[in-house]
């Protein structure tokens, strides 16, 4: 049986999304799983997806991509660093999530967000970041490290582009080029009008906004096979997430 290679959207606190998905995808034991960053900040169970994700590494073949709101959860753990953007969008939640929970299991962690990587290139040319990358000669060369978490004109870039043009055509955007395919997450395709996985030229986005009102998916990157959750605010319906 073919081993396959999952890529997973941002969850944003949403355990419950997490363990369906991971249920509806009928997981084998050699099996891996990308997941692309923002593990926390939305939902009311940011502390307990760490605790899970820890604990799923253990019987998988798991990356970590770290996102934006993880680089956030990892400065206040270590440092105790606040800002008013990261608790006005999810920060008050992830911090009300680690009510009651032990120093050990903090510092377990802080550990876990330090090991994360800020982007994965499998052994067939395809990139795994957050974000994305400014650099023309691509994400090894990023000068500024936080792009890969924060930049978003990969995506726009790749919206933006006339879908007449391919990938042999001089007008390809060199960037993209660097790359047999690219998997982000950071901007949901909602803002387009998605709530599955999309596809704009060699760029996939799985962020289908788990962290507000879709779905948390999974996207088969060999078959473009993709598996979703019910939409969180289905399985939090006493909660608001980020929707504020």
């Amino acid at each position: 049986m073919k081993n396959n290679t999952y890529v997973i959207g941002d969850t944003h606190g949403a355990l419950k999304a997490l363990i369906q998905l991971l249920e509806r995808m009928h997981l084998q034991q050699t099996d891996r799983l990308i997941f692309i960053g923002d593990y926390v900040d939305g939902w009311s169970q940011s502390a307990q997806v760490i605790d899970y994700l820890m604990a799923l590494e253990k019987n998988y073949v798991c990356i970590f991509i770290k996102g934006n709101h993880d680089a956030w959860c990892e400065d206040w753990l270590g440092k105790g660093i606040t800002n008013e953007m990261w608790l006005k969008h999810g920060g008050k939640e992830t911090i009300e999530s680690y009510t009651g929970v032990s120093d050990e299991v903090k510092a377990a962690h802080l550990a876990f967000f330090g090991k994360m990587k800020l982007y994965y290139l499998d052994d067939t040319n395809r990139l795994f970041v957050h974000a994305g990358f400014s650099s023309m000669h691509g994400a090894a060369y990023e000068v500024y490290p936080t792009n890969y978490y924060w930049d978003r004109t990969l995506w726009e870039m790749a919206v933006c582009m006339d879908e007449r043009i391919q990938k042999d055509s001089a007008l390809f955007p060199k960037r993209l080029l660097k790359y047999n395919a690219i998997f982000i997450g950071h901007t949901p395709v909602s803002d387009l009008g998605s709530d599955v996985p999309l596809k704009k030229g060699n760029v996939w986005n799985v962020d289908t906004g788990a962290g507000f009102t879709g779905k948390l998916s999974a996207l088969n990157i060999d078959t473009e096979q993709f598996y979703q959750s019910d939409n969180c605010t289905e399985l939090y319906p006493l909660e608001k997430g980020r929707n504020k």
